[in-house]
């Protein structure tokens, strides 16, 4: 499939990759990074899982409100949290896993389900990850 490309971020990784640092080309973003302690790290930086969950949390967030603008429905107040995990698979591998939780305080909980479904079907990042990691899209009440 070919893409015509808007856009690239690029990101730069230097030291003990998950104990190391990340600098974005534009220096936006410019973090030291750490493991967490659930993981054996000191947890005194960010680390990839962090960083994942806010981009998905973003991207979703607007791909939610976009489905949501010709249903008419109203998206004040909206929120979108992600929550990135990683551990051992059954197969000894390492994975992950992720959990939105979408919270459309001025929508009825059935419709705001529609709306999540539609956001889901055409945000890039669930795009990217359908079929390669579990994705559970909740809505909050």
């Amino acid at each position: 499939m070919t893409m015509h490309i808007l856009y690239t971020g690029e990101a730069l990784s230097t030291g003990d990759g998950r104990n190391g640092h990340v600098v974005t080309s534009d220096g936006r973003i410019d973090l030291d990074l750490a493991m967490p302690p659930a993981l054996g790290g000191s947890g005194e930086g960010a680390n990839p899982e962090q960083l994942f969950a806010s981009g998905y949390a973003a991207c979703f967030h607007s791909a939610l409100r976009l489905v949501a603008r010709p249903a008419g429905a109203d998206v004040s107040g909206s929120t979108v949290t992600a929550r990135v995990s990683i551990g051992n698979e059954e197969d000894g591998n390492v994975g992950l896993a992720v959990s939105l939780a979408v919270a459309l305080p001025n929508v009825a909980p059935g419709a705001a389900k529609e709306l999540a479904d539609a956001a889901h079907a055409v945000c890039p990042y669930s795009r990217a990850t359908r079929g390669n990691i579990p994705v559970e899209v909740r809505i909050l009440s």
